[in-house]
C-alpha cells in the first residue's frame, strides 16, 4: 500500500473511531446506529455548593441532543501543544512529613497520588528545590561553608541534606510510577558565591558563573547514581524576588550570559539531556524570557520558558509562543493560602491554570505545594507561613485540600504524551480539551455563571448533555 493511501486509512479510522465514542446524560438520545458497542462518557465532578469532592457519577451513552444550550464543540483534528504531566512541589518539608508516616500510611498515600487505580488521582509531574526552599525547616546548599571560605572546586559538594527526606520519597514515587518528570529549580546558589554573601538575596558572582554551572552538574549526575533522572531544570526560581529565604536575583542579562557560556555549555559537555528552562517567574514580564530567547548564542540551549501567576495575565505564555514558537512553556507554581476555601480557589486555579494555562501552550501544571502539617510548617526562617499543601498531614492522618482536587482534575485522566485539542468557549463555560496516546479524550469545564448552567458537549454528529452549579467544575472522559 502506498503512503498515500497508508495516511488517507489511518485518517479514515481515527475520524470512525471518535466519532463513536461518545455521550452523557442525553435529552435525547437516538441509540447507537454505527453497529459498535456503545461508548459511555465518564463524569468526575467537583460541586462546592453540595461538598461533592472529585466524586465519580453516573455515566450515560452517548445520543444526539435537542435543546438549545450553549454547546461546547470539540475539534480533535486541531491538535496544540503536547501535555507532560500535572502535579506539585515535592518540597523538603513535604518529603519529610510523608518520610514520617508509618510504612503502611506512606504507601497507601502514595498510592493514592502518583497511581490512577479507582480514585487515585495520577500525579504525573513534580518539581524539587536544588538545596532548601523555603518550605524546608532550614535553609542549606549541598556546599555550605563557615563565612570567609570558598570552593570553586567543589570539593566539599554533597547531597547528604536530601539522603533522610527527599531522596528516599522520591525512590518510593519512582517504584510506583518509574515514568514521572521531575523538574528541579534552585532558591539560591551556595552563599559564598553571592554578591552579599547570604541566603536571602543578592546575586551570582560572575567569577563562579562555571563553578555553579558544575554544581547543576554535580546535583543531575548525583541524583542519576541514585535512580533518579531530573527532565528539566529551572536556572532560578523567581530571580526577580529578592524576598524569601532562600533567594538570589538573576536579571535576564545575567541568566543569558550563564546559560550562553556556562550551563549550556557544561550540559553538552557532560552529555546530559536535562532541559532547561527559563525565567521561573510571574506573568507579567514576558520580555525577560523573549529576551533570552532572542539571544541565539543562548536559546539554542534552551527548551522553553516557566511561569508563575502572582503577577500579570496567563495570556502572557501566548506572547511568549508567539515570538518563539520553536520553544516550550511550563507552568511551575501556583500557591494556595490558608485556609483555602474550595469555591475561590476552584475558580481561579481552574479558571486561569489548569484551563488558562494550557490554552496558552503550557505544557504542564504544578501547584505549589505537596504537603504542610496542621500548623502550616515546616518553613525556613523568613520562608512562607501560609502556605497550605495540597494536603494536611498528621501523622497519618490526610486531610484533602484545594489544591488536591484541582490537579486530580486534570493528572488522573490527561496522561503524559497527550495533546490538546481545539474546543469553543462558550460564555461563562471555560473549558479545555485533550486526546491522550490511547485515543481517550478529555473535557475539562467549569461553570464560571452566578446560576446553574445546561450546556452540550458535541463531537461531529454525536452529542450529549450536561449541567453544572455555579462554581463545580467537572472533567468527562470517552474513548477506546
Amino acid at each position: 500500500m502506498s503512503t498515500l493511501y497508508k495516511n488517507a486509512f489511518a485518517l479514515l479510522l481515527s475520524v470512525f473511531i471518535l466519532n463513536n465514542a461518545f455521550g452523557q446524560q442525553a435529552v435525547h438520545h437516538t441509540g447507537n446506529k454505527t453497529g459498535l458497542k456503545s461508548k459511555k462518557v465518564q463524569f468526575w465532578l467537583t460541586d462546592p455548593s453540595d461538598s461533592t469532592l472529585f466524586k465519580q457519577k453516573a455515566s450515560v451513552e452517548f445520543g444526539t441532543v435537542t435543546n438549545q444550550s450553549p454547546t461546547i464543540k470539540i475539534n480533535s483534528s486541531q491538535a496544540y501543544q503536547s501535555i507532560d504531566g500535572f502535579g506539585y512541589a515535592l518540597t523538603g518539608g513535604s518529603a519529610m512529613l510523608i518520610n514520617k508516616m508509618s510504612t503502611g500510611g506512606r504507601a497507601k498515600l502514595l498510592n493514592e497520588l502518583f497511581t490512577t487505580n479507582g480514585s487515585s488521582i495520577g500525579v504525573s509531574y513534580l518539581r524539587i528545590s536544588v538545596g532548601s526552599s523555603d518550605l524546608d525547616d532550614h535553609v542549606f546548599s549541598y556546599d555550605d561553608l563557615p563565612e570567609g571560605k570558598t570552593d570553586p572546586q567543589l570539593k566539599k559538594f554533597s547531597l547528604a541534606a536530601d539522603e533522610t527526606n527527599l531522596i528516599p520519597v522520591l525512590k518510593q514515587i519512582l517504584a510506583i510510577n518509574p515514568k514521572i518528570k521531575i523538574l528541579i529549580s534552585p532558591w539560591s546558589a551556595p552563599a559564598w558565591m553571592k554578591t552579599n554573601g547570604e541566603t536571602r538575596g543578592g546575586h551570582l558572582k560572575s567569577e563562579y558563573y562555571k563553578t555553579y554551572a558544575q554544581y547543576f552538574i554535580r546535583y543531575i549526575k548525583g541524583m542519576r547514581t541514585r535512580g533518579i533522572t531530573i527532565d528539566a531544570l529551572t536556572i532560578q526560581n523567581e530571580p526577580l524576588n529578592p524576598k524569601n529565604n532562600p533567594s538570589m536575583v538573576m536579571e535576564a542579562p545575567e541568566q543569558a550570559d550563564f546559560i550562553a557560556n556556562d550551563l549550556g555549555p557544561a550540559l553538552a559537555a557532560a552529555k546530559l539531556k536535562t532541559k532547561i528552562i527559563l525565567y521561573d517567574h510571574n506573568a507579567d514580564r514576558p520580555d525577560y524570557p523573549i529576551s533570552i530567547l532572542d539571544n541565539k548564542k543562548a536559546a539554542k540551549y534552551v527548551d522553553g520558558s516557566a511561569f508563575h501567576l502572582y503577577g500579570g495575565k496567563i495570556d502572557a505564555l501566548s506572547t511568549v509562543h508567539k515570538a518563539h514558537p520553536d520553544k516550550n512553556l511550563y507552568f511551575t507554581e501556583q500557591w494556595v493560602g490558608a485556609p483555602g476555601k474550595l469555591k475561590e480557589e476552584l475558580n481561579f486555579h481552574i479558571k486561569e491554570i489548569i484551563i488558562g494555562a494550557t490554552r496558552n501552550w503550557s505544557r504542564n501544571v504544578i501547584e505549589w505545594n505537596l504537603a504542610s502539617d496542621q500548623n502550616l510548617e515546616p518553613h525556613t526562617p523568613g520562608g512562607c507561613t501560609e502556605c497550605l499543601g495540597a494536603i494536611t498531614i498528621t501523622g497519618d492522618n490526610i486531610i484533602r485540600n484545594p489544591a488536591y482536587y484541582i490537579i486530580a482534575h486534570a493528572a488522573k485522566f490527561v496522561r503524559p504524551g497527550s495533546k490538546r485539542i481545539e474546543s469553543n468557549l462558550p460564555a461563562n463555560l471555560p473549558n479545555v480539551a485533550f486526546i491522550n496516546p490511547d485515543g481517550k479524550m478529555v473535557l475539562i469545564v467549569y461553570n464560571d455563571d452566578k446560576a446553574p448552567q445546561a450546556f452540550n458537549i458535541m463531537y461531529g454528529e454525536k452529542a450529549i448533555s450536561s449541567s453544572l452549579n455555579p462554581g463545580a467544575v467537572a472533567t468527562y472522559t470517552w474513548g477506546l
